[in-house]
């Protein structure tokens, strides 16, 4: 069976630290598989407000849903971990563009899991996808 393999982008663009907690956890007693994608997604919210942005606008009213996800796991984690978790903006499109997350454990610097997610953008309004503003990827392209 083949794996994903995700390439994370080598620019760090946020750091988030972020406890494992009790209602985390699995009945393997580990960091379940779907807390994943809750603890990015806090990572994520964290990393649109350090640049004064959110989900809902990330410049020129223009807000972000979801399109894809991927994870690849590496490690277990368990209750009470910390966790560090490394966001990176990817490649941009037209109307999204891809968001990389690493979280790694933060005592032993084990790489926990690693994670993509294409991000689109979208207007809840209209329920259409919208190009990416230009004053949001000036951002991260050099």
């Amino acid at each position: 069976m083949a794996r994903i393999k995700l390439h994370i982008p080598t620019k760090v663009h946020h750091v988030t630290e972020l406890s494992i907690r009790i209602t985390d956890l699995n009945y393997g007693n580990h960091l379940a598989n779907d807390k994943v994608l809750a603890l990015v997604h806090e990572a994520r919210v964290q990393f649109f407000g350090h640049y004064g942005l959110t989900e809902l606008n990330i410049g020129d009213n223009t807000a972000l849903i979801m399109a894809d996800a991927g994870i690849q796991f590496k490690a277990e984690g368990f209750y009470g971990d910390m966790l560090v978790i490394e966001t990176s903006v990817g490649e941009f499109s037209n109307h999204g563009f891809e968001l990389y997350h690493r979280l790694i454990h933060k005592q032993t610097d084990k790489e926990v899991a690693t994670v993509k997610t294409g991000m689109v953008c979208f207007d809840y309004t209209t329920r259409k996808v919208m190009s990416v503003p230009l004053s949001f990827s000036n951002l991260f392209t050099e």
